[in-house]
């Protein structure tokens, strides 16, 4: 029953919940045994708010019992990255001077995924404010790959993707200005999606709208299923009235989206470093089946993505001379001498 109930995607936990076929209660306490089982080695689960969490789970069976009507992750556990405020939970943004910090409002995101029934098991790891491709900082220290504890799970949602490629959680929401959500789910082989800018709210997240990271900072949802990326989208995206940048378009299901005569260009060698044979191959799989589905493919090797890396490190983040950061640390009240962030 545990291995069947973690192993099982957000959106079959969402309808086996609403047939009655399993309690939330159940499922929040077989994520919570695992997590209590995992969480030792990974160190990706950095807050647990597992009482409330059963309480809620308590609530969801019993309103599903009274015949209310329900959201589309009614009773369903989820986590969420350490950089995104959650009332009564607290939220550090990996940074001391917030390290006991406990927010008053959730995140636009965060609010969204309660309103839809989604329950909060606790909060993950991120390195300070996010920036860095490394899950580590100096309040929770670093998360480990569960594939191999030696190695990194990446960052900035490294905490959220070694939990969900352990079982710990079928669901979280990451952020990604560079590749925070990409390089993680990469790393722990889970899935995830860096929505198009202007669609889902950054209020209430450490890195917020405005300046120039504005087009690049997106928040999206991580987990083992695509199926949960395509559930999950919805219900986060469009306006708050608090993020001026997001814009008010309408979200097509994916559904309805043809690969036929779509032009699509990948490549399996970065030109910087070559991967392994099996990943190699799963791209090539990937381009098949877009291939088989009318999809039209070019393969090429992107001489642009050295350049970019540099214009990224060097532009993006420096060249305001570290003043971002500096703002960052000071609103947090993280002296300069304890902080990790690149400055």
């Amino acid at each position: 029953m545990l291995e069947e109930v973690i192993s099982t995607s957000a959106a079959a936990l969402a309808r086996a919940i609403r047939e009655r076929e399993v309690s939330s209660v159940e499922v929040v306490e077989a994520h919570l045994r695992r997590i209590e089982a995992v969480n030792g080695r990974l160190n990706a689960v950095v807050q647990l708010d597992g009482e409330r969490a059963l309480e809620r789970a308590r609530q969801a069976d019993a309103a599903l019992a009274g015949g209310a009507s329900v959201g589309p992750l009614h009773g369903v556990p989820i986590t969420l990255k350490d950089s995104i405020d959650t009332a009564g939970v607290v939220s550090s943004w990996g940074t001391l001077g917030r390290a006991g910090f406990i927010p008053e409002r959730d995140a636009t995101v965060a609010a969204r995924l309660k309103a839809a029934g989604a329950i909060l098991l606790g909060k993950t790891n991120t390195p300070e404010f996010t920036f860095s491709f490394e899950t580590d900082n100096a309040v929770y220290g670093r998360t480990n790959n569960p594939y191999d504890l030696e190695r990194t799970p990446g960052g900035s949602s490294g905490g959220a993707a070694a939990i969900i490629a352990a079982d710990g959680s079928p669901l979280d929401i990451g952020s990604d200005t560079g590749g925070s959500i990409r390089l993680p789910a990469h790393f722990c082989g889970i899935a995830g999606i860096r929505p198009t800018s202007g669609r889902v709210p950054r209020t209430g997240h450490a890195v917020g709208p405005g300046g120039l990271l504005d087009a690049f900072t997106q928040l999206g949802p991580m987990a083992r299923r695509v199926e949960d990326l395509a559930l999950v989208l919805p219900i986060i995206a469009a306006p708050d009235g608090r993020d001026p940048f997001i814009a008010p378009m309408p979200l097509e299901d994916p559904a309805k989206v043809s690969p036929a005569g779509l032009r699509v260009a990948y490549h399996t060698d970065n030109g910087l470093q070559r991967p392994t044979a099996e990943i190699e191959a799963a791209v090539r799989a990937a381009a098949g089946v877009l291939a088989d589905a009318g999809a039209i493919l070019e393969e090429d090797v992107p001489a642009a993505i050295g350049a970019s890396r540099e214009l990224y490190a060097e532009l993006l983040l420096g060249w305001d001379g570290g003043a971002l950061a500096r703002m960052l640390l000071e609103s947090a009240g993280t002296a300069l001498e304890e902080a990790t962030i690149p400055r």
